[in-house]
């Protein structure tokens, strides 16, 4: 008799999108405000700068990323979500399609713009006799020691192409004997002298020469004996994934330093060529530089677009966004004992409507106070001049016991980490260096003072680094506090940092990486489920940068299924499917790019009306959650709580540069189906503009009825 047949039960598959195919939509949406004509013109250049300068990093992490899982063994592959060749065909036709469209915008519809505006962008052909006079005396007076020409010969010279560099691939013919073909390169010395030359022009005509054309227009005399038929710009892109996370033995400090010296060696992740190049020309050069047809790109005559950032503005401020220049924070800014302020209250900032003064001062003057005996501070990102690093070192030579933990492992910032370590090692600050196989990314600082009633901590908990330059166009919020529950929990971090030692109490308030903090957002949202089951409200509002973790999504899922009614605002990686019957109908999700970075993480769990608000280091990242000290601080203020909930909801209400986000790279903008365009950006700096002129009249009503009494 034969065995029933048992049927395997099939696997629900979660909607989901693979993470950098939704990542490419976000560069996308970047891409939106390049061609949105609402956007100033020189703005719109810097959105494509914005655009390549990802793009780059994109090629030199994910898609190497991808080329190695492809080299993994059958076996491994299998656990894969997706096999890595075709996600990597996958961003491939994406980014050739973004790719066209990048030129189409700026070839048809900035570059008129900009002529119209008075600034010319000339080629080669087009320069006056005395435009290629300058040009001329240009390249010799300053190009000609960085230009190496190389003559591609086969199997005989395989040119090293550094990483990020523009080159021309010369095709040429032989004077003495024109049937022969020959190739060159030679490096375009972008690295060294600026990408946009200003040529001798008219009055209130500003023209241009790019870098490129410069060479392609001398290019004759570094090549005597032949004929140059045409020049096709070429860029490589090489790995720079230092693969280090995950060891756990070793110098990890020496692996990094030694890792960093290869970054710029790495094995290629990406050609991108002159899309009109003849495909003898690219089968020759993919052949001799080593490189598979499914890393050749094609792009448009120039390369290296993230240069447009340093394009020439010739002083018309008509052409770049109106100014918004950041907000004083008077409580702190202003106070005679800044932290006296904090003591009685907690205050919160948002930068960059704020000024990221405040930060600094808690700095520089626990660095000049007497009664500060200790100054602690978790370094990922730093400026290469920065204040507070200059604060700490000052704050050793005062007398007082100053540490910092620094992350090395912060990718494309562990060089200048490295530097500023070693810096504050000579001043004496103790310094702790990176675990193994684990990174901290918990934005994070306390000051310990002796006061009349005894030692206090104050500390500041943040979404965003300490990082004056970032504070400028990051969107982060950043509280101040010396609320005993929270500073005591952060001294609680710092003692792990320092010792390695697992704290003997449990964190209660703080939810922290590695220690509580999945289980306790996974109990947040299980608590919203649980209450709609019993038909009660329930309400999750995230705003985060990345949605990426398994286990999260499905909770979201569950939740949506539920009755949970959720909402997200996502500003790049979004995996999560948003409104897929049977699983997040009631989930909505937008993405919101504008001109300041939205860097900030905010959760919002209704909690049967007495809502749980957190601000937070972590993204919801199986990274940022599995793999990281992150810190995650509970808002108890009510006038902070008021602040951030307003906040939220000004960004939700956005329907001018707010996207949806769906499955897939769609990028719908919001419509504006109401008389008033709501841009949520302008909206928080007017907000935080108003509040300033209500604490400002306050203190004028305070100073002029000093007893609190009321006047006539």
């Amino acid at each position: 008799m034969a065995e029933p047949e048992v049927q395997q039960e099939q696997e629900v598959l979660l909607p989901y999108v693979e993470r950098d195919i939704s990542w490419l939509g976000f560069n996308y949406r970047v891409l939106q405000e390049a061609k949105d004509k609402s956007v100033p013109l020189l703005e719109r250049l810097k959105f494509l700068a914005i655009y390549s300068s990802n793009l780059d990093e994109f090629f030199r992490v994910r898609a190497a990323h991808h080329r190695n899982l492809i080299r993994l063994g059958k076996k491994t592959r299998k656990q894969l979500r997706e096999h890595p060749k075709q996600v990597l065909k996958g961003i491939q036709k994406i980014v050739n399609e973004h790719q066209e469209e990048f030129n189409r915008i700026f070839l048809n519809e900035i570059v008129p713009e900009l002529a119209d505006n008075g600034i010319i962008l000339k080629s080669r052909r087009a320069l006056s006799p005395e435009q290629a006079t300058f040009v001329e005396q240009y390249f010799q007076d300053n190009m000609l020691p960085y230009v190496q020409p190389v003559l591609l010969v086969q199997d005989m010279i395989r040119p090293f192409l550094n990483n990020a560099a523009i080159y021309l691939c010369l095709d040429m013919r032989e004077k003495a004997n024109p049937e022969e073909t020959a190739y060159a390169m030679v490096q375009v010395p972008s690295d060294y002298l600026p990408r946009f030359v200003v040529l001798p022009s008219i009055q209130d005509v500003h023209e241009i020469i790019m870098l490129d054309d410069i060479v392609r227009h001398n290019i004759t005399w570094l090549f005597p004996g032949y004929e140059i038929l045409n020049s096709y710009s070429v860029k490589l892109t090489r790995d720079a994934e230092l693969y280090i996370d995950d060891e756990y033995s070793g110098d990890l400090l020496a692996k990094i330093k030694a890792g960093l010296k290869k970054r710029n060696v790495g094995p290629a992740s990406r050609l991108v060529y002159d899309g009109s190049m003849p495909a003898e020309m690219l089968s020759f050069l993919g052949e001799i530089l080593e490189v598979e047809s499914i890393d050749l790109l094609p792009e448009g005559r120039y390369h290296n677009n993230f240069d447009f950032f340093k394009f020439p503005n010739f002083g018309k401020t008509h052409l770049q966004n109106t100014p918004m220049p950041p907000l004083p924070y008077h409580p702190l800014e202003d106070a005679d004992n800044l932290f006296t302020e904090i003591r009685e209250r907690d205050h919160l900032i948002m930068v960059p409507f704020h000024s990221y003064e405040s930060v600094i001062q808690f700095f520089e003057r626990a660095a000049a106070d007497p009664t500060v005996t200790h100054i602690k501070i978790v370094q990922y990102r730093v400026a290469s001049e920065s204040r507070i690093m200059e604060a700490l070192m000052r704050a050793v030579k005062a007398g007082k016991q100053v540490s910092a933990f620094i992350e090395v492992k912060a990718r494309f910032d562990e060089e200048a980490n490295l530097r500023w370590g070693e810096r504050l090692e000579q001043a004496g600050v103790i310094v702790k260096y990176s675990f193994p196989g684990l990174k901290v990314h918990s934005k994070l600082a306390l000051v310990r003072r002796v006061e009349s009633d005894g030692p206090r901590i104050y500390s500041y908990f943040s979404t965003g680094n300490f990082h004056e330059g970032t504070a400028k166009v990051y969107s982060d919020f950043g509280m101040f506090t010396a609320d005993p529950r929270l500073t005591s929990e952060s001294a609680r971090i710092f003692a792990f940092l320092e010792t390695v030692r697992v704290p003997e109490q449990e964190f209660e308030h703080l939810l922290v990486g590695q220690f509580n903090m999945r289980q306790k957002l996974e109990a947040c949202i299980d608590f919203e489920i649980a209450q709609a089951k019993k038909g009660k409200p329930a309400r999750i509002f995230l705003k985060l940068n990345s949605l990426e973790d398994d286990d999260m999504i499905e909770k979201l899922y569950e939740a949506s299924q539920a009755g949970v009614e959720i909402r997200l605002i996502v500003r790049g990686i979004c995996c999560l499917v948003p409104g897929k019957k049977g699983f997040s109908e009631n989930i909505q999700a937008i993405s919101i790019v504008d001109r300041y970075l939205e860097h900030a993480r905010v959760f919002i769990f209704h909690h049967k009306g007495e809502e749980l608000i957190y601000l937070s280091s972590a993204d919801w990242m199986r990274r940022n959650l599995s793999f990281r000290i992150e810190t995650v601080v509970p808002v108890y203020d009510a006038e902070l709580r008021k602040q951030i909930k307003d906040i939220m909801h000004i960004q939700w209400s956005d329907n001018v540069k707010a996207r949806y986000l769906q499955d897939g790279l769609y990028n719908t903008y919001r419509q504006n189906h109401q008389d008033l365009a709501i841009q949520s950006q302008e909206e928080t700096y007017y907000y935080f503009k108003r509040k300033n002129e209500e604490y400002l009249l306050q203190e004028e009503l305070d100073h002029d009825d000093p007893e609190g009494e009321m006047l006539d």
